[in-house]
């Protein structure tokens, strides 16, 4: 049985507003621990759901996002803030990258590909991965076209949260560096990151792990992540290591 979630004492203000967005063939289920965390820290939340093998990248972030924010404003939220979960962060930048949303919070990426995967880009040419995983995960490769390459720097308040455990070694032997078995640590991060941190936790977990929730919330909260030993809070410093 998983460990209860450690809460931060302070209860957010309930017009305050989180949408969830899962992963790559995932459903919004995945982030139910989640979503109750936030609820119980006093968040209102829509943890949102979409057919995320059905379209590209950005046919997916326009549609599912806009109707998202539908739900905010029909809530009244004075401030809107976003978790994601792995290509669920890929949306976002795209749909920023496009749109302005007015009233934006900060943003808290899980296990995101900003600088792709070299799964995808070892795979994507199987037709079995091409079924499993759709339009939307032929475009998440590491080559200087795919959409995350594309996107360039984030212009928002942005967290990411890092997985270096892998439970899928065959994903692991294609990736280059630390990973949690779908993603690079070196990938996940992205020029213009507020905070970066690493956490002891595999891709298909990594939203339910308590650590995680609890480095959310604290994102969410203040701007910044707890300090651990895997906490990087010089985003600078990792783009000099990308170079």
């Amino acid at each position: 049985m998983l460990a209860p979630v450690v809460m931060l004492p302070e209860v957010a203000n309930s017009s305050e507003h989180v949408i969830l967005l899962h992963g790559l063939a995932r459903r919004s289920g995945s982030m139910d621990r989640m979503a109750t965390a936030l609820r119980d820290a006093g968040y209102s939340v829509a943890n949102t759901g979409y057919s995320s093998r059905t379209a590209p990248v950005h046919a997916l972030a326009a549609a599912t996002i806009a109707k998202a924010l539908d739900v905010a404003e029909a809530r009244r939220a004075s401030c809107l803030h976003f978790v994601t979960h792995s290509m669920g962060g890929i949306l976002v930048r795209d749909y920023l990258k496009h749109h302005r949303i007015e009233r934006l919070g900060r943003v808290v990426m899980l296990a995101p590909p900003n600088a792709g995967s070299e799964v995808v880009d070892r795979l994507r040419s199987w037709s079995l991965f091409r079924w499993i995983n759709g339009p939307a995960g032929q475009e998440l490769g590491t080559d200087a076209t795919s959409v995350p390459q594309r996107l360039g720097p984030v212009d928002f308040e942005l967290g990411v949260i890092a997985g270096d455990r892998s439970i899928n070694w065959i994903n692991s032997l294609m990736i280059t560096g630390p990973d949690d078995g779908k993603v690079s640590v070196r990938s996940t991060q992205v020029d213009g990151m507020s905070d970066h941190v690493v956490i002891h936790t595999t891709h298909p977990f990594i939203m339910k792990n308590r650590t995680a929730i609890r480095q959310t919330l604290m994102f969410l909260r203040t701007g910044a992540f707890e300090k651990t030993d895997g906490h990087q809070s010089q985003a600078d410093s990792s783009r000099t290591e990308r170079r």
